[in-house]
């Protein structure tokens, strides 16, 4: 049995970007949290734990940047 043909317009294809965002910030928000929750269970003075969460926000940047841009790469090649 054929598709039905219809003239509504979906921009389904067009949204993947609004789910990598979501994804990845909450993989960066857990990642983060764990890490902080980590280091300030180890007694460690306030301002360490502070820089450790800030270290480590945008070490999770670059990796979850770099990731992306490797996934994209790699489809349209």
């Amino acid at each position: 049995m054929p598709a039905l043909a219809h003239a509504e317009s979906h921009l389904v294809h067009r949204i993947g970007w609004l789910r990598a965002a979501v994804l990845g910030a909450n993989d960066g928000i857990i990642t983060t949290f764990a890490v902080v929750a980590g280091v300030a269970g180890a007694a460690l003075p306030a301002r360490l734990v502070v820089v450790l969460g800030l270290a480590n926000l945008v070490a999770d940047g670059f990796s979850m940047g770099a990731s992306h841009y490797l996934a994209i790469r790699s489809r349209s090649a």
